[in-house]
């Protein structure tokens, strides 16, 4: 599979969730399709019916037409089905059912500009303290280095690894202005907002290379705001969890012990 071209139609669909999607994208366009056709040849009819010839007199009295009311009351309930019939229950049923976390890889996500910024917890499960005072360059999302939980955990800057046939959840938030998460090959987009953590979740049902690029305008770099996603088998997932999270800190050197103290030398008697 060339992950590089996503095809003249939709993009590849690598998710769970994207059939049902998908099926709603095609049935919206095939609608306007006919929308535009329909409406399209009756203005042709018009332009040449009424069109200005000798002999006739233009009429100023208000067209009544019982045909044309069928079809606007028709495009109308057709409208009402594809949101309410349609979209609505792909909708509900992708936000009502997440997974259980305790089934899930959880991810910790923090847009800034103009990066992508992962924090995974590591083999414990627990993610370590953040603090935003503690924010830099070298730690971008503030993990305090005196957290407990934190020794394991794993960051990375404009990468993600995720493991195929199992349900990942994203905790989405941004440090300074709006972005949008978005990989089109799992049908996932997501406006991440400053101060709020919004979750979202997806699993992926084969392995590749792809990319996830931010698709709200946010500030000049915005064309650079990507990010690489990898889809691993649980294999080489394990085996890159294992590669990149941090080694042991050491264990202070023992102090050595005091130096025995030497005999007292009696002092010699005066003769």
């Amino acid at each position: 599979m060339d992950e590089t071209k996503y095809g003249w139609w939709l993009p590849v669909d690598v998710s769970v969730h994207g059939a049902r999607i998908d099926q709603l994208i095609s049935v919206v366009h095939w609608f306007m399709l006919l929308l535009f056709v329909g409406w399209g040849a009756f203005f042709v009819y018009c332009l040449i019916k009424f069109r200005a010839r000798d002999g006739h007199q233009a009429t100023y009295n208000p067209v009544k037409g019982i045909f044309t009311k069928y079809i606007e009351v028709a495009v109308v309930v057709i409208e009402v089905f594809v949101l309410f019939g349609l979209s609505t229950p792909v909708w509900f049923a992708y936000k009502n059912h997440p997974p259980a976390e305790k089934d899930a890889v959880t991810i910790k996500l923090v847009a800034e500009q103009f990066a992508w910024n992962f924090h995974y917890s590591g083999k414990d499960g627990k993610f370590g303290r953040t603090d935003s005072s503690l924010m830099s360059g070298d730690n971008p999302l503030g993990l305090d280095p005196d957290s407990p939980e934190g020794k394991d955990d794993i960051v990375t800057v404009n990468q993600m690894h995720i493991p195929v046939h199992k349900p990942v959840i994203i905790q989405i938030t941004s440090k300074d202005v709006i972005h949008s998460f978005n990989i089109p090959v799992l049908r996932v987009k997501q406006d991440t907002i400053p101060g709020q953590r919004i979750p979202i979740w997806f699993e992926a049902t084969q392995t590749g290379h792809f990319e996830l690029a931010c698709a709200q305008l946010c500030g000049l770099g915005h064309y650079r705001m990507r990010a690489d996603v990898f889809i691993d088998s649980p294999e080489d997932y394990a085996k890159w969890e294992a590669d990149n999270t941090p080694p042991p800190a050491e264990a202070p050197a023992a102090e050595a012990p005091p130096a025995p103290e030497a005999p007292a030398v009696p002092a010699p008697e005066a003769k």
